[in-house]
């Protein structure tokens, strides 16, 4: 009995490290190191197993790592460790897990088929779609917040914010509020000056797709992705409780042993720009149409997604030499280019990407966070096993 408190406190204290983990997915990625592109695939540096088996060794690594690769028709599936430590279960494609800031492609891919629907225009302002928010924004453009080029203060950063998470990390918020923890800030920078990766924009990419069509954002999500894209596993909770099963998402510091944090964090808080669960499998599908399904996105739209910002980074850094498009991230490795989104959360750092003909694709999920403040030497390692993957996936 002695020891509980003890335990609590060791708790705590690990929680806000992974609770100013969760802000830093808001910081301006710092550019990647310039990478040779060849454009032709070469073989990777030593077995894609045993790269991932070494993952899961490393100290600090996470207690699983899965990868879907889908060639064609064709799916590969490699795993190292396991789903649930307590369990030693096994890791599977069709466990529910968080996908973090890959859900910003989520929202942008549901604000690009409504402009394709002709319902939002990337020239719509905040000002004509959100009145109600503070005129200091009133001129940013869809394009802008989807781009990260908006200049909107981030709502994660915001210290009442953290102070609430910090309390409670379960604390159910507004969803559809959550920019009002800056309503009273002006913007960073004029629109369209800079890029900074923020969360805020994805909120109000969100709310401004629900003003276009008078339908909650998460109705949108099933009608414009789930359904088309036959996604069954995938969804947008506002609480804390993963569907079963689950890839378990671990803090890991050692000496201490890994420390179970799946359910630590409610989803309220980050909602479109991060809150999405769903599974390898399904988010091989989703970012196989995000990065290039001929029928997802007309030829004009396309286009403009693809509108690249050299040097603009996901959070954390994808494999390669990054850019930023319209909630799409270029990746140019080695071998070649894909394109997709990462993303990291407490627990778990995913991920995704596609090619431009919409043919191959891959997830690439670990259960641990790591981004270029959270374990930066563990992110290098698991970027290059990414560029490898990224090579296994072009190789034909």
């Amino acid at each position: 009995m002695s020891a509980r408190p003890e335990v609590r406190s060791r708790s705590r204290a690990r929680l806000r490290l992974s609770v100013a983990g969760l802000a830093a997915t808001a910081a301006l990625a710092a550019l990647v190191q310039p990478v040779q592109a060849t454009g032709t695939p070469t073989p990777p540096h030593k077995d894609l197993r045993q790269q991932l088996n070494d993952l899961v060794r490393t100290a600090g690594g996470p207690p699983g790592v899965i990868v879907t690769l889908r060639q064609g028709d064709r799916t590969k599936v490699y795993r190292a460790g396991v789903a649930d430590t307590r369990t030693g279960r096994p890791l599977r494609a069709t466990d529910h897990m968080r996908i973090a800031s890959v859900a910003k492609a989520y929202s942008g891919a549901v604000a690009l088929r409504l402009v394709d629907r002709h319902k939002l225009d990337l020239d719509d302002t905040i000002g004509e779609r959100l009145p109600s928010l503070p005129v200091a924004w009133h001129q940013v453009t869809l394009r802008q917040l989807l781009n990260h080029t908006s200049g909107l203060p981030d709502f994660s950063r915001a210290p009442a914010f953290l102070a609430i998470l910090q309390a409670d990390p379960r604390h159910h918020f507004d969803s559809r509020r959550l920019l009002d923890f800056v309503a009273d800030k002006d913007l960073l920078f004029p629109p369209g000056s800079r890029y900074e990766y923020s969360n805020s924009d994805n909120i109000a990419v969100a709310l401004m797709a629900e003003a276009a069509t008078g339908r909650p954002y998460e109705r949108l999500l099933d009608r414009l992705l789930y359904q088309p894209l036959d996604l069954r596993q995938t969804s947008l909770p506002q609480g804390y409780r993963l569907p079963e099963p689950y890839l378990h998402g671990y803090d890991v510091t050692p000496p201490a042993p890994p420390e179970d944090i799946s359910e630590q964090i409610g989803a309220s808080g980050v909602w479109a720009s991060g809150g999405i669960v769903s599974t390898p499998k399904d988010l091989n599908t989703f970012i196989r149409a995000w990065a290039g399904g001929r029928d997802f996105l007309s030829k004009k739209t396309r286009h403009q997604q693809r509108t690249f910002i050299p040097g603009a980074a996901s959070e954390p850094a994808g494999p390669g030499v990054n850019a930023g498009g319209l909630a799409i991230f270029r990746y140019t490795t080695r071998c070649g280019t894909v394109y997709g989104h990462t993303g990291n959360f407490p627990g778990y750092t995913q991920f995704a990407a596609g090619t431009a003909d919409g043919k191959r694709s891959l997830t690439f999920s670990i259960t641990t966070q790591t981004s270029k403040t959270v374990k930066p030497e563990l992110l290098a390692k698991v970027r290059a096993v990414q560029e490898d993957f990224v090579c296994a996936l072009l190789r034909n």
